[in-house]
């Protein structure tokens, strides 16, 4: 059934350029997420929805992971972004076999994934055989059998891939895990390898946690917040509100980015008085600095830092702290005094007086915390750029107090509680242990395969199934022609789906779509309503439950896909309850409790109003669980991305019209894109001296060192204050210009923020994009 869904697809001929706005959110973002709301759910149901979401006794927003507040709740406690995202969920236009009867597969691949996922909700498990035109349906018992038999003849279970998204639910996510390894196998990649493993991989070796330390009422404590490589007007706007309270209890934040990103000049709450008038200028002071400068920004403010502390003995470092909790600071000090503050200007295109302000500000504060996301962590030394951020803040004790520390900004509800329940390629042999132990299984021990070596191993025959538990595989991984080729080389393919999108038509020689709920829908298990829980970016853990009624009888909850195919993988009498694990979820988070660090008696704190954090040994006790015992300073030769003479360096980014791969309407008004995608945003000096005008069109190719040419087509130049010698466009349209083995030191995360690319005029030519 298709109520609202677009006829056609996107022309980008009617896309429009507009100034870009000074204010997020206000009644106009009010008015754009009632519109698309109640044009994908209909009144009563968006009604039902939204009074919901984030609530206490409600479910999760199933966009980003930005936590709840603590104490009062306000009766709309989502963002436009995630009222289009629960739109989208749950809408009530479905897919069901009419659809795939109707559109054969070379149909489907001629559409955008804008067009595929605006059709509805997939309603039945639906298989496509080798030869086949089109998806046909099958049940789901006949479905389990063929993925069980295709697993079963694989000469080893390495030749298996098992991916994961971040909205996948901490229930879902320990049983995957347990199901992939009593299977064989590690080969567990997930959404974290490609946004925050640079973080993970930089805190674990600093602090001996890959989490953040702060919690969101640090933020109201602060008196300086730093926010770099981030957006958060887009990618999670209800940060606004707790960088506007901080504002209100006389905290000074710094923007540090490439680009203007209008939430962080100015936001209305539209749900305050001053929201409705004047609204609130978020950040005192913009650093706009270079693509790939930010390692160079630290190590120079650490030296200025040093430089004060020379002028005024025993004023800036906390000499107590660094006696007491650090490990190598010496060996860091010599490093930073040998820094040269010129380079430090040239790498990030910043001035002295820039450097000095920011400096004397950090001198001067008591409580300081250090936001980030993908700007920092998708760079070729985005692990190194995180470690010195994290020096910067230990020089000054900034790590185990109040109101100060690191908090990487988590993008997608629910990727870290992945992490925390064994989603991990990598996980620690005591983890394993414990799982043994609690199941009497033997669980292997040899690390598995990330998202780029996923890629790799389909690439080269060395893996021949993929299991994808929600997300958009080929749409989210760079490289995207070879991402392609690489499952296409598959024997089998499988998508756990709520909507369809770019992965169901790019599958392997057999592909199955099986449907599941989403985080709106009621998931009943015998009569009885089950609950999920989730953690959020601030490892606070807590319920969600969803009440809708789902689209189609058909649907299955994903706890019960993975419990059903592992009684037909792994065979009736194997050691695990599978079949009571799928009839109540509360026997899950006892075993969780058992087998998870900091998950003890998880059943009865997660009833409690807010849940429960998860212990932080750094926040909580000054605690480090490195191999020295204490907090290492790391040691980084400086790094930066030049520009080569008659190139830009580009970063992939997201319109404000969308949540990762899922593209929510074709209206970037915040940065003034209208009506249409395929955009590069480039100084109006580079345009000139490029030899180009406004509005010309033309091609994207990226130059790499593997000599390899990639090229995408049609995007029309539009000036962009952007700093000098960058650029930026909208993923996915340009993931396939990210080589696949362009990637960060340490953490394997692809290098999607300093692809170096030249502009060629744009030559019509007939056929598919």
């Amino acid at each position: 059934m298709h109520r609202n869904s677009p006829a056609d697809d996107i022309d980008e001929a009617e896309l429009t350029v507009t100034p870009p706005k000074t204010q997020a959110a206000g009644l106009r973002a009010v008015g754009v997420a009632l519109q698309r709301a109640v044009s994908d759910m209909g009144v009563v149901r968006t009604a039902r929805s939204l009074a919901r979401v984030n609530q206490v006794h409600g479910f999760d927003c199933p966009g980003c992971a930005w936590p709840e507040p603590t104490g009062h709740r306000r009766p709309a406690e989502f963002c436009e972004n995630g009222a289009k995202a629960v739109g989208e969920e749950a809408t009530l236009d479905t897919v069901g076999p009419e659809f795939f009867a109707e559109h054969s597969l070379a149909d489907l691949a001629g559409k955008s994934g804008y067009w595929l996922g605006r059709q509805g909700r997939l309603t039945h498990p639906m298989v496509l055989r080798p030869g086949d035109t089109h998806y046909s349906p099958i049940s789901w018992d006949d479905a389990y059998r063929l993925i069980a038999g295709q697993l079963r003849n694989l000469e080893s279970p390495d030749e298996a891939v098992f991916y994961t998204s971040g909205r996948t639910a901490n229930e879902t996510a320990f049983l995957y895990q347990l199901l992939v390894r009593s299977y064989g196998t590690n080969n567990l990649p997930d959404c974290s390898n490609m946004c925050h493993e640079s973080s993970g991989t930089a805190l674990t070796a600093s602090i001996g946690i890959g989490k953040g330390s702060v919690t969101i009422d640090d933020f109201a404590a602060a008196d300086l917040i730093l926010v770099a490589g981030q957006n958060p007007g887009t990618n999670h706007p209800r940060m606004l509100s707790a960088l506007a309270d901080a504002k209100k209890s006389g905290a000074r934040i710094i923007a540090i980015n490439p680009l203007p990103e209008t939430g962080l000049i100015g936001f209305r709450d539209p749900q305050t008085v001053r929201g409705l008038t004047t609204g609130v200028d978020i950040a005192d002071d913009f650093l706009q600095i270079r693509l790939g400068g930010d390692m160079a920004l630290f190590q120079g403010l650490a030296k200025l830092l040093f430089d004060a502390e020379d002028r005024a003995p025993g004023t800036v470092l906390d000499r107590a702290f660094l006696e007491s909790h650090t490990a190598g600071f010496d060996e860091y000090e010599r490093h930073i005094r040998a820094v040269d503050l010129d380079t430090v200007v040239e790498a990030t295109g910043l001035t002295r007086a820039d450097l000095d302000r920011t400096a004397a500000l950090l001198a001067g504060s008591e409580k300081t915390i250090l936001c980030w996301a993908m700007g920092l962590t998708q760079h070729t030394h985005a692990v190194a750029t995180i470690e010195e951020a994290t020096n910067l803040l230990l020089a000054r004790g900034m790590i185990g107090k109040p109101g100060a520390g690191v908090c990487p900004v988590r993008g997608h509800s629910n990727v870290q509680g992945d992490r925390t329940m064994g989603i991990w390629e990598k996980v620690p042999d005591s983890f394993l242990e414990a799982l043994d132990r609690e199941f009497d299984i033997t669980s292997p021990r040899a690390h598995g395969y990330d998202t780029v070596a996923a890629i790799r191993a389909l690439r080269d025959g060395r893996a021949r199934v993929f299991f994808g538990m929600g997300g958009n595989f080929v749409a989210a991984t760079p490289d995207t022609a070879v991402t392609e080729a690489a499952l296409r080389g598959c024997a089998l393919t499988v998508q756990v789906s709520t909507k369809l999108n770019r992965s169901h038509i790019v599958h392997g020689a057999t592909a199955l779509i099986l449907p599941t709920l989403g985080r709106t829908d009621l998931d009943l298990r015998n009569g009885v309503r089950q609950q999920v829980s989730v953690e959020d970016s601030m490892s606070m853990v807590h319920l969600s439950t969803g009440r809708l009624t789902p689209v189609s009888p058909e649907l299955r909850s994903e706890v019960a896909i993975v419990c059903e195919l592992a009684r037909e993988l792994l065979g009736p009498d194997h050691p695990v309850p599978w079949a009571e694990f799928r009839d109540d979820y509360d026997r899950i988070r006892d075993a969780i409790a058992r087998v998870v660090p900091g998950c003890e008696d998880y059943n009865t704190r997660v009833r409690q109003r807010n849940g429960f954090v998860l212990p932080h040994p750094p926040r909580d006790a000054r605690e480090f669980r490195t191999a020295t015992g204490k907090a290492n300073f790391a040691v980084n030769d400086l790094h930066w991305v030049p520009v080569p003479p008659g190139r830009l360096v580009l970063q992939t980014l997201r319109s404000h019209d969308q949540y990762n791969t899922t593209i929510y309407g074709l209206d970037d008004r915040y940065r003034g894109v209208h009506h249409g995608r395929r955009v590069v945003l480039v100084h109006a000096g580079d345009i000139a001296e490029l030899g180009f005008r406004d509005g010309d069109l033309v091609d994207l190719v990226s130059e790499w060192t593997d000599g390899v040419e990639r090229r995408v087509e049609g995007f029309r130049v539009v000036p962009y204050p952007t700093p000098r010698g960058n650029a930026a466009a909208y993923y996915p349209e340009t993931n396939p210009l990210v080589p696949l083995d362009h990637v960060a030191a340490r953490s394997n995360t692809p290098v999607s923020k300093a692809v170096t690319v030249r502009l060629e005029a744009h030559i019509h030519r007939p056929g598919p994009r």
